[in-house]
Parts: C-alpha cells; sequence; structure tokens
C-alpha cells in the first residue's frame, strides 16, 4: 500500500471512531523514518486507546504490516507505527504539552483530516 493510501486509510479509521482534531503532516523532506505524522485527540484514555485499535484493526484488515505500538490502555499517549504512516493518539493535555505539530511547523500541514 502507498503512502498516501496509508495516510488516508488512519485518517478514516480514526475519523470512524470519532477522533478529535486530527493533523496530517507531511514530513517526507525532513525526514526519512516516515512519510506522514498522523496526529488525533480522544476524550479519555478508552477512547485514545480505542482510536489507536481501529488504526491497527483496518490496517491489519488491508494486509498492512503494522510495526511497533507505544503506550497502553490507561496511557495518555499511544504510537502507532505504521512505517511510512507514524500516528499519535493523545489525550488534549499531553498533545498540548508536547506540541509535535509546533515540532513539525516548518513541514507541510495538510489540514484536518489531510486527505486530498
Amino acid at each position: 500500500m502507498q503512502a498516501e493510501e496509508l495516510k488516508n486509510l488512519v485518517v478514516t479509521a480514526l475519523e470512524d471512531v470519532k477522533a478529535k482534531d486530527i493533523s496530517v503532516i507531511d514530513v517526507r523532506d525532513r525526514t526519512s523514518v516516515t512519510d506522514y505524522m498522523v496526529l488525533a485527540s480522544g476524550t479519555s484514555n478508552r477512547h485514545v486507546k480505542s482510536l489507536a485499535d481501529s488504526v491497527l484493526s483496518e490496517a491489519r484488515d488491508q494486509g498492512v504490516r503494522t510495526g511497533s505500538v507505544e503506550g497502553g490502555a490507561v496511557s495518555d499517549w499511544i504510537l502507532v507505527d505504521l512505517g511510512d504512516v507514524v500516528v499519535h493518539v493523545m489525550m488534549p493535555a499531553t498533545r498540548e504539552f508536547y506540541d509535535l505539530e509546533r515540532l513539525w511547523r516548518d513541514a507541510p500541514d495538510l489540514g484536518v483530516a489531510g486527505q486530498e
């Protein structure tokens, strides 16, 4: 699956479980680690876990090899590494504290949904 398709699959999986403030950052010209970073917020620790689970489930259903998952059921931040797309699902306070959007501010922000 191409990075663009994987990014769209991730965004759809997050939207299906009512993620808040989805943001897609194009980091292709900034790092060789991944092509896109997708950030989303959940309303509770359980919601954060559900969002990450939705991404993993949809990716596996499409035959995408899933990499590591950092964080857990009671975490404020879960990272899902899908290779070309890295997904950060966080509680709003955690997202505000780490402010990854600011860290990558020189990279193109593809908007709320990031789908073209």
